[in-house]
């Protein structure tokens, strides 16, 4: 199949998500809450595990941003599979809400500033950035009934799908920096996809989660890559993560608010084994 025309099918869906459109587009009705005011942001960080488990934390975070139309979505590369680097170049890619286009000019930049290469296997059976498109769907249609939304406002949501492996601080660093020239003073939303601590007794996994957290909320890019390694955070995303936080620095953020944290335990009612969730909003 030409990687250039080819569209990628949901690999979760039915699992992580309702397959069925109707009951999607409840859920994410649901999640991305209406009444929440939103208001404009440079990045955030949401969870993609399943929406039973995570979807409160990642629909509350999308629906505290006004989703532009165009969105980088970063994620962790949890099969092993493909390049380090991964982008999906052109396309779409399937949801049961709908395809989302893939902006090819934009991911065109994006490969050129940061080093990425184009690449299908990383992401066919990647859940990662595949479990936020109903929520970002949800909240760019929001986005384009607000009575001040910008003059582009009508466009739908495109995307620019990256996998990352684990790279080291520089290659983050460097990947970052490339995002933010791809970017410029154009109106993109960086979205880094991560769940924190997996596995571990809850009150373990807050600690340690915290610890993350306070790097990334004072937006210090190498201090929350050292600090995941240094205490052997099990953060999936703490790449994608800490790209998107040197991007957003470059493009001149200069806050972060942790939307909400918590667990699986909330759903599953098991504590002595959880994954932690968090989502934060990068803001200039």
């Amino acid at each position: 199949m030409d990687l250039a025309r080819s569209s990628r099918e949901p690999a979760v869906a039915g699992t992580f998500y309702p397959a069925d459109p109707a009951s999607l587009r409840r859920e994410v009705a649901r999640l991305v809450r209406s009444e929440l005011p939103a208001r404009d942001a440079v990045a955030c960080l949401a969870p993609h595990a399943g929406y039973v488990y995570s979807g409160a934390i990642a629909g509350r975070t999308f629906a505290e941003v006004r989703v532009p139309r165009r969105a980088i979505v970063l994620c962790p590369n949890h099969t092993g599979r493909g390049a380090a680097r991964s982008i999906w170049p052109e396309g779409a890619w399937r949801t049961p809400l709908g395809e989302v286009a893939v902006d090819a000019e934009l991911a065109a930049r994006v490969a050129h500033e940061a080093g990425l290469t184009p690449d299908r296997a990383a992401h066919l059976r990647e859940h990662a950035v595949e479990v936020e498109l109903p929520l970002l769907l949800r909240a760019r249609e929001r986005t384009m009934r607000s009575g001040d939304a910008p003059a582009a406002a009508g466009d739908p949501l495109s995307i620019v799908p990256v996998c990352l492996a684990g790279l080291s601080l520089a290659a983050c660093t460097a990947i970052g920096e490339g995002l933010a020239r791809a970017i410029g003073d154009e109106d993109v939303l960086i979205v880094a996809s991560s769940d924190m601590s997996h596995y571990l007794p809850a009150d373990t996994a807050r600690a340690l989660d915290e610890l993350a957290l306070n790097a990334l909320v004072a937006l210090e890019a190498e201090a929350l890559y050292r600090t995941v390694a240094l205490h052997d955070i099990s953060m999936c995303g703490v790449v994608p993560a800490t790209v998107a936080v040197v991007a957003a620095r470059a493009l001149g953020a200069t806050r972060a608010t942790l939307v909400r944290y918590g667990n699986s335990g909330e759903a599953s009612g098991d504590f002595d084994r959880v994954v932690g969730y968090a989502g934060v909003t990068i803001e200039r």
